[in-house]
């Protein structure tokens, strides 16, 4: 089970912006940028391009959704998507709110974002 299915099933706490009856998206807790979020299938698959074509297409549309609210709360140029798939074997898809390219370099420093800022940007991007 990987961490991502155990954030799904509510055994380690997130900061929670979207769900439906097959995605999920939270806040990851080690951002390039405030905002920054993780988009998953709730089927655990290692591999993205291992889903189904029709879950693939269904997991961007999600994104998108995500996206677009994320655009309407947090000041950046674009929401850049990053697919690495490395880290935690559960594919996912990384909204990054970005204004140049350099902003989505994952060899970057990662921010430190205390609880209350957390669960305050969570709030904007659901309540979008």
């Amino acid at each position: 089970m990987t961490i991502f299915t155990k954030i799904i099933n509510g055994d380690i706490p997130c900061y929670q912006i979207a769900e439906s009856e097959n995605f999920f998206a939270f806040l990851d807790i080690a951002p390039l940028a405030k905002g920054h979020t993780l988009v998953i299938p709730k089927t655990e698959t290692d591999y993205i391009f291992d889903l189904e074509t029709d879950m693939l297409g269904e997991l961007m549309k999600f994104a998108q959704m995500v996206a677009k609210k994320m655009d309407k709360v947090i000041d950046c140029d674009r929401i850049g998507v990053a697919v690495i798939g490395l880290e935690v074997p559960h594919a996912h898809i990384h909204l990054v709110p970005i204004n140049n390219v350099s902003d989505i370099d994952f060899s970057r420093p990662k921010l430190t974002i205390d609880a209350n800022e957390m669960e305050l940007i969570a709030q904007s991007i659901r309540e979008a």
